[in-house]
């Protein structure tokens, strides 16, 4: 039976498909801080290069690792809890453990000149597109 044939039959799977999916955004839209990714990410682009950003509250540079796989670039850390000796929390909302994230870049960058700068928290890597992977100005000229 071809997916055409759904809506005369009275039933359209992609109809209840887009209905569950709103359903599912709707329950769980109240709930959207405690299931982002962490860390969170902005990337911004330039023409010859890309930037990441990521806010890291309460993690040293120590504690991340930055890899670099041909056009993904992965983030891994750890954040660890404060040693605090005698504390009766009455809410603790903070998470801790390991996290990754890996971000598919837009373009294929040069691994040679990639840089990282971790402060106040925040870290920025700025990774630069190959040199050969560069549009490239064709110039007219009159006949």
């Amino acid at each position: 039976m071809a997916l055409s044939e759904f809506p005369r039959l009275g039933f359209d799977p992609f109809l209840e498909l887009r209905r569950m999916q709103s359903e599912m955004n709707r329950v769980f839209s109240g709930y959207s801080p405690a299931f982002r990714e962490f860390p969170p990410i902005n990337i911004w682009l330039a023409d010859n290069s890309v930037v990441v950003t990521s806010e890291l509250p309460g993690v040293t540079p120590g504690d991340i690792t930055l890899n670099l796989q041909d056009d993904v670039l992965t983030l891994e850390g750890a954040r660890r809890p404060a040693e605090e000796q005698g504390v009766n929390w009455q809410r603790r909302e903070r998470t801790y453990g390991t996290f990754s994230r890996a971000v598919q870049l837009p373009f294929r960058v040069d691994p040679d000149k990639v840089q990282a700068r971790f402060n106040n928290g925040v870290l920025e890597v700025e990774l630069e597109r190959l040199e050969a992977d560069r549009p490239k100005k064709i110039e007219i000229s009159a006949a």
